[in-house]
């Protein structure tokens, strides 16, 4: 395997082992000068002045405050627990280390579990032809497909998922700015590109909603049955490596200095995802970033006169908005602060000027991300995470798809010498 410092495999490399290298490595390395502590005690009450004042002089203000207090809490959790798409895939492909994977099966147990019990409050039948309200349930078509492998090839080129980039941007990584201005030009791309695709497989596609067909109890059972048997699948294909001990009697190390177990963060994303959806929306990173694409492409007039059929659907919506500050621009907005104040006391906020390797790649694979998200209808957030909590079919194809496509990049790349 090849690890390169070009594609931020290197840096992840080096906090996974001085995670994995015990309690004494884990606080030698976090002890930081105080000045360190010093500004992440100031962030940390910044960020709590700013949700005061959200909620005193925001409008609506009870929903722009609690979407920065989830996007702090979501920030805070997936730096703690380096809960990256492409790096979990990565420690199964490389090093058949199943815990990342398992992690993210958490949380969709719990994701699957608390939507259920939302639905059949909101929705008592879901045999009609309503579907629970915003929820990220999508068509299922060839164009769903080449999306989960557009992304999925963004990620392995760029290093990580959208929301990785966020909590990276955070830690002060040299890949991640340039990963999101890359973005930005994919979803123009694929705002361009929507309505041939759109009239070519989606318009037609199905909406599968696996609850219509089962029944809320069947797709429960169906849904945590499949879970049950990958998990096994992982434990039986590499079972997990011996468990550390944390340092008894120091909680403030293993929160904020020792990296979280995977499991743990995969708990606490679930959780923040039910209380999202119950409170707000669903989970997602690209609609504040989708919609000013959006804003910015209209003002240059690269935008088609119509986009057919796009804001009908459900999923991270890029509807232009006039609003400075939304709901979803603040959930973006607490998750980097909160990553940021994280990386900080953890000692993980090491920022590096970018190389040209990195700037290249962080513009290319963000172009294929920003395109996957709007052809797809969202990210590994949005469309897998919420999508598959939803009990969306949709969800399911996408992240096979994303799979297949960061695997075939990442063996590609290796093979010719390529910095993956």
């Amino acid at each position: 395997m090849s690890i390169s410092d070009e594609s931020g495999a290197l840096e992840y490399q080096r906090a996974r082992e001085a995670a994995m290298a015990g309690p004494a490595a884990v606080v030698d390395r976090a002890s930081g000068p105080p000045w360190v502590i010093l500004i992440a005690l100031c962030l940390a009450g910044a960020l709590a002045a700013a949700i005061v004042a959200v909620g005193r002089h925001g409008d609506p203000a009870p929903q722009l405050q609690l979407s920065l207090i989830l996007g702090a809490a979501f920030g805070f959790v997936i730096q703690r627990s380096r809960f990256c798409f492409l790096c979990i895939w990565r420690d199964w492909l490389d090093r058949r280390d199943p815990r990342g994977l398992l992690g993210i099966i958490t949380a969709l147990v719990i994701g699957i579990t608390g939507y259920t019990l939302i639905f059949g409050a909101w929705l008592p039948d879901p045999s009609g032809s309503r579907l629970p309200p915003t929820a990220h349930i999508g068509p299922v078509s060839i164009a769903l497909v080449l999306a989960g492998l557009a992304f999925g090839a963004g990620m392995a080129i760029s290093g990580s998922c959208l929301s990785a980039h966020l909590y990276r941007l955070g830690e002060g990584s040299p890949t991640a700015p340039f990963a999101l201005i890359g973005a930005v030009g994919g979803f123009i791309i694929g705002f361009r590109s929507w309505n041939g695709l759109y009239l070519w497989t989606i318009a037609d596609a199905p909406i599968l909603w696996l609850p219509r067909h089962l029944g809320y109890g069947g797709a429960l059972v169906v849904s945590l049955a499949v879970l049950a048997v990958l998990a096994l699948f992982l434990l039986r294909a590499r079972p997990l490596p011996a468990r550390r001990e944390l340092p008894e009697g120091d909680p403030l190390v293993a929160v904020f200095r020792q990296r979280w177990p995977a499991w743990l963060g995969g708990l606490f994303v679930g959780l923040i995802g039910v209380g999202a959806y119950l409170r707000l929306s669903p989970l997602g990173v690209t609609a504040e970033i989708g919609s000013r694409s959006r804003q910015l492409a209209a003002a240059f007039e690269l935008l088609p006169s119509r986009l057919e059929g796009l804001d009908s659907f459900r999923g991270c919506a890029t509807i232009i908005r006039d609003a400075l500050l939304t709901p979803n621009g603040l959930f973006i907005f607490g998750l980097v602060v909160a990553a940021l104040i994280a990386a900080l006391l953890a000692g993980e906020f090491k920022p590096r000027w970018p190389s040209i390797g990195q700037l290249l790649r962080g513009l290319t694979g963000g172009v294929l991300l920003g395109w996957g998200t709007v052809i797809g209808l969202g990210c590994t957030v949005g469309t897998l995470l919420s999508g598959i909590s939803a009990g969306a079919l949709s969800g399911w194809v996408f992240a096979t798809a994303l799979a297949a496509g960061a695997t075939v990049v990442l063996r590609l790349g290796r093979r010719f010498g390529l910095p993956l």
